[in-house]
């Protein structure tokens, strides 16, 4: 029950709890959105980053074996191209070393001093002190089945290698990679056990016969491939392999898989982009189809997510800081406004009880102040508008009231006068008759309670009221009414022209004069009625007629008067500053009133 009714009070009722959660909910998944693809497109930056990092990396030791293969192409090709070193070399591939060694001797005594110095042994031995990375050099004769051998400390020997006490003849057969792992029984043969080499092999050829005669082997230490690693500012994440079409390990940077077969090859070799090895790893693989081996770089998921774990948590971190301040910013703004609202809904409230004085203190420019300031404007005309009404119908019914104070018991007198009026008839004064007749109609029309009393009826009334006075002064009173009937229903308020045909009575009608004329006259111009009272009586002096005129401005609600002042005052109450009195007076000439009244028609609805 009480979830229910929080539900209800802080969720179900409240328009700004749910703009805010649902712009809460908007900003939280947005950021977290734009938060999770960001991570990822750095994240896939960094991969591919890292990943093309490690291939230039191997790209580099691409270019560094794929040198030194070139350099031990170019030793044999600089064999072929110096015919009395081609010579000397054929001559050492083809007899006994013993034949060999009487042959340069008897080069070296002879006359030819430029053939004595294309000594073939001298020639590799040169190379092989040329280059620093090269750990041996190997001299093999395939027809002799004999090495002779470099090594590193400018020593050599020669090794005897005959099938029927060595596997060598028959590896030199086997293998002819261009790069490969050293053979274990050569390098058993030579007394080379560093297991931190590759080997660089190339036949050599008689270019006269074309007949393979033996063939260079080239053993290089792999601390060269490093240092073309380590020339690059940041270290690769992973290792770098140097393999053989099947396998065998040449280089590994990370010095674990020397000396066998990489395990995973046949992984590698199925792959396209990832594999899992030791672990999930990225795999870039580069074959080089000339020299016959292949450069891979693995690089573990795990150690390249380490190059953006860091990125992860400033991420987070951000995400945080921006959901905090979406919701927390939206948060004291949609508090200001629920509070803001709540003030003009509690101010409406206390209109709403009666309490027409309360006004709501905003002077924001924004749309809840105008709401404010709007709503206090309002109140202000309401409080005139009731003001001016109030004062407008006590005013009315107290000028009814007082016209009528003599009136106890109404139907009593109708009844009365129409008995006095028959009564007269009958005894022939038919003049007596038509005066009570016009006095009763009269009184009907003050008492009978109408919700909209139009033009025709304020000039029935004032009829009424003249024919009293045509009867009395016989030929000496007369009036005219002059109007457009297509007028007659439109809304005045009532007793506005009596009480001027009233003052006219008593204070203008000359009753030794025999002309005297009060003449009506109604128009409608530019959307107002113009109703007009002229005669021909005693007229107002001036002092009199601006007395008269200062009370339109400052009526005086105590003076107990009823007559022009009270018909200004009370026109201005209902209709506004439109509409209103004119007087214009000659002493001893006439006067004019003239009344405007707005032109509109209505029914009983209209009626306030």
């Amino acid at each position: 029950m009480k979830l229910r009714m929080l539900y209800r009070h802080y969720y179900k009722n409240n328009m700004f709890m749910k703009l805010f959660l649902l712009f809460a909910c908007i900003a939280v998944l947005t950021i977290l959105t734009l938060s999770y693809f960001l991570y990822k497109n750095m994240a896939e930056s960094i991969t591919r980053n890292e990943l093309a990092k490690q291939k230039q990396s191997m790209e580099s030791v691409d270019a560094f074996i794929n040198e030194k293969y070139e350099s031990v192409q170019s030793i044999v090709r600089d064999v072929y191209r110096d015919p009395s070193l081609s010579q000397n070399v054929y001559y050492l591939l083809k007899n006994s070393f013993e034949d060999y060694i009487k042959f340069r001797l008897d080069k070296y005594y002879s006359d030819d001093v430029k053939n004595s110095l294309s000594n073939g042994l001298d020639y590799f031995q040169r190379k092989m002190e040329q280059d620093t990375d090269i750990q041996n050099m190997l001299v093999y004769s395939a027809e002799k089945q004999y090495m002779y051998v470099y090594t590193k400390d400018s020593s050599s020997r020669l090794i005897e290698t005959n099938a029927a006490h060595s596997y060598i003849p028959d590896v030199m057969t086997m293998e002819m990679g261009s790069v490969t792992a050293p053979n274990p029984w050569i390098r058993k043969a030579i007394g080379q056990n560093n297991p931190e080499i590759y080997s660089i092999r190339t036949p050599i050829t008689d270019m006269r016969t074309l007949k393979n005669m033996g063939q260079l082997v080239v053993y290089f230490d792999s601390a060269g491939i490093m240092r073309a690693l380590e020339r690059f500012d940041e270290p690769i994440k992973g290792y770098i392999l140097v393999m053989t079409t099947d396998g065998q390990v040449i280089f590994d940077s990370s010095g674990r898989y020397y000396g066998g077969r990489y395990p995973y090859a046949e992984k590698i070799q199925s792959l396209n982009e990832t594999a899992m090895l030791e672990e999930e790893s990225y795999v870039t693989t580069l074959t080089q189809s000339k020299a016959g081996y292949i450069v891979v770089g693995v690089a573990p998921k795990s150690k390249i997510e380490s190059s953006y774990h860091n990125l992860k948590q400033t991420i987070l971190l951000i995400s945080a800081a921006c959901m905090l301040a979406a919701i927390i910013l939206p948060a004291i703004l949609v508090v200001n406004l629920a509070k803001r609202t709540n003030n003009i809904i509690r101010f409406m409230r206390k209109v709403k009880s009666g309490e027409m004085t309360a006004r709501i203190h905003d002077n924001r420019e924004d749309e809840l102040g105008q709401i404010s300031r709007s709503f206090n404007e309002m109140l202000d005309d309401l409080v005139r508008y009731i003001d001016r009404v109030y004062k407008a119908e006590i005013k009315q019914k107290h000028t009814e009231l007082a016209a009528l104070q003599a009136r106890v018991n109404p139907h009593f007198l109708y009844n009365t006068l129409e008995v006095i009026r028959m009564r007269a008839i009958s005894q022939g004064a038919r003049d007596v008759g038509e005066m009570i007749y016009s006095l009763s109609a009269l009184f009907k029309n003050y008492v009978r309670v109408r919700s909209v009393y139009t033009l025709q009826d304020e000039l029935e009334a004032c009829r009424l009221y003249l024919e009293l006075f045509r009867i009395r002064y016989k030929d000496k009173f007369a009036y005219e009414i002059i109007w457009d009937e297509a007028l007659a229903d439109r809304r005045i308020m009532r007793m506005s022209l009596q009480p001027i045909i009233e003052n006219y009575i008593v204070h203008g009608l000359r009753s030794e004069w025999s002309d005297n004329l009060v003449t009506i006259r109604v128009t409608e111009e530019d959307g107002m009625l113009r109703l007009e009272v002229q005669d021909n009586g005693s007229g107002i002096t001036q002092e009199k007629l601006q007395s008269i005129r200062k009370s339109f401005i400052h009526p005086d609600p105590e003076s107990g008067s009823f007559g022009l002042s009270s018909i200004q005052e009370r026109i201005k109450l209902m209709y506004g500053s439109n509409a209103g009195i004119d007087i214009q007076s000659t002493d001893g000439e006439g006067t004019t009133v003239t009344v405007w009244f707005p032109s509109t028609e209505g029914d009983e609805t209209d009626d306030v």
